[in-house]
């Protein structure tokens, strides 16, 4: 064999090595309320969590689930995410209320997705804080089933109209800044900004949005890194966001799984609402 010949077998060798490893990883199949890939869970933990999920379908229609995975691979969390919720289809159809607790256990990543019928309560703001003042205290010392255990609990308890308690003061007594934000990002960026786009393009629709964003956010609140934080963030929706509403972002249709032979999704959608976070 030419050394020619073996150098291309050997770059041909290596290209598809590297494709291979490219390759997203796979979403498991949806057959029950906690899936764990890791064995963090032991069986009767993994019960009881499928017990108190199931008894709060019965009661309240919603449809949330756990996932528990050694890694997402070479994509994020929220990547990876929306990809198990296009699949599973969690919540009912046209109702959407689904929710997913997902928990990639090596990368020390979590997140919560919200389907777009509960995004009125579990709020971006709302599952970030199941996360950073709930889940991950409880990561960090080492209680996985203590800390889902009790994000699941907040999140039930959320989507049954319940309030998450007042968010501690800061040192010199005032909030988080960035929270206070975060009702102005929203109406600025998915009303003006949204009407912008339609009226102007993308790009001038995106400098416009964030430019005012900003501008407002130091008018209202002062500071420097908060309101660049808003103005940034409006920017990128503009700029790559699907749009307002169900007409964009991610979104799927359909039913899938459910019926009387197990458990399954129910056909809802998701929009790419809720948070990550890390430990």
């Amino acid at each position: 064999m030419s050394v020619f010949v073996r150098g291309l077998f050997a770059a041909f060798m290596l290209g598809w090595t590297l494709l291979a490893g490219a390759q997203p990883l796979e979403v498991p199949p949806l057959s029950k309320r906690v899936t764990d890939l890791t064995a963090t869970l032991t069986a009767q933990q993994a019960a009881m969590l499928e017990n108190k999920l199931q008894s709060f379908e019965a009661q309240k229609g919603s449809q949330l689930a756990v996932l528990i995975v050694p890694s997402t691979g070479e994509e994020t969390i929220d990547q990876y995410s929306i990809r198990v919720v296009e699949k599973w289809k969690l919540g009912r159809s046209r109702v959407d209320d689904g929710a997913l607790l997902i928990v990639a256990k090596n990368d020390r990543a979590l997140r919560i997705e919200v389907g777009y019928g509960l995004e009125g309560v579990l709020t971006d703001a709302t599952a970030k804080r199941i996360i950073s003042e709930i889940i991950v205290p409880r990561f960090k010392r080492g209680d996985f089933y203590g800390g889902i255990d009790a994000g699941v609990d907040s999140m039930i308890g959320v989507a049954s109209g319940e309030s998450l308690p007042p968010v501690k003061p800061r040192a010199n007594g005032r909030p988080d800044d960035f929270s206070r934000l975060i009702p102005v990002v929203l109406m600025l960026t998915f009303v003006v900004g949204g009407a912008l786009r339609s009226a102007l393009g993308r790009m001038p629709a995106a400098l416009l949005t964030g430019t005012g964003v900003g501008a407002l956010s130091w008018v209202l609140f002062g500071g420097i890194g908060a309101p660049l934080m808003a103005a940034l963030i409006a920017f990128l929706f503009i700029l790559f966001g699907g749009g307002i509403g169900h007409g964009g972002g991610w979104h799927s249709g359909g039913r899938s799984g459910g019926g009387f032979g197990g458990f399954g999704g129910g056909g809802g959608s998701f929009g790419g609402g809720g948070a990550s976070g890390k430990w």
